[in-house]
């Protein structure tokens, strides 16, 4: 992979961060932190998965790559939150 496809998979992982967090319900207790390295990893994986289904490559924008890195996102977001320790009130 050319260091524009690292550096596009970076800035793509930023949105779908963001996004998979706005598409889940409720509130994910994972700092943004968090969230944006699922993101870039979505973006890595996402892309593999539409690669190996064949569709990564279309003409224009890839809109079925977008939503296979989103849902990837969204399931990273979803297990992040399950995973990362909550802050615990005193009482």
């Amino acid at each position: 992979m050319a260091i524009s496809g690292i550096i596009s998979a970076i800035l793509v992982g930023l949105v779908l961060g963001a996004l998979a967090r706005l598409v889940l319900p409720g509130k994910q207790g994972i700092p943004i932190w968090l969230t944006i390295l699922v993101g870039i990893a979505a973006a890595f994986v996402g892309t593999a998965i539409a690669r190996g289904l064949g569709y990564a490559d279309t003409d224009g924008w890839d809109w079925l790559e977008f939503i296979t890195q989103l849902v990837v996102a969204a399931i990273g977001v979803s297990l992040a939150a399950g995973i990362y320790p909550r802050k615990r009130l005193k009482a």
